[in-house]
């Protein structure tokens, strides 16, 4: 253990330039959690949603639905099988989101990937069982046997719980929460005096 100590341990006339620089770079991650709202993603507030602002039509169509009452996005958008899994995928998931927003490649309409769709399919079943579970039997009831076998859900229910979001022009006027500026008040009353 010491010697691998010593062996991190720079020389002498480096211990000063390189804890200066893990200082920086602390700093800078510290202020990049600070700056990416970082610790609202391990909640379940659908606010957190809309810190990326392309997530508004999904946010306003969610907010007036009969969802809202019941339902936030973690309850259908990410798995309940074990909370390991849970926020795996949703670490994967955001992160995948991140670096589309953080890259401006985001595309005009959201719609939902192929790991999203089971999850999601997954969670109508898990809330809605009783509606589609025949409890004498223990298998899906007459109505929905055939369409559980080959469809998902939302092919027959397109409405819920997010409408018809198909372009950014779906909920033009919706009031969405957006996250609070990052920037420091220092900065803006700098920028105002220019």
């Amino acid at each position: 253990m010491q010697s691998t100590i010593k062996k991190l341990t720079p020389p002498p006339q480096w211990r000063i330039p390189v804890l200066i620089t893990l200082g920086i770079l602390a700093g800078l991650f510290f202020y990049l959690l600070y700056l990416s709202n970082a610790p609202s993603y391990l909640s379940d507030n659908p606010k957190t949603c809309v810190n990326c602002h392309i997530m508004a039509p999904q946010y306003t169509t969610w907010f007036h639905s009969a969802h809202r009452e019941y339902a936030t996005c973690n309850d259908c958008h990410v798995p309940h099988n074990n909370m390991l899994n849970a926020y795996y995928f949703k670490a994967k998931d955001g992160m995948r989101h991140a670096t589309i927003f953080t890259l401006r490649a985001e595309p005009q309409v959201i719609f939902i990937k192929e790991a999203g769709t089971g999850v999601v399919q997954d969670n109508c079943i898990r809330c809605h069982t009783d509606l589609i579970i025949n409890e004498k039997t223990n298998t899906f009831s007459v109505l929905h046997y055939h369409h559980r076998t080959d469809r998902l859900c939302w092919e027959c229910h397109r409405e819920t719980p997010h409408g018809r979001v198909n372009s950014l022009s779906s909920v033009p006027y919706a009031r969405v929460p957006l996250p609070e500026s990052p920037v420091p008040e220092w900065i803006k009353k700098l920028q105002k005096n220019k």
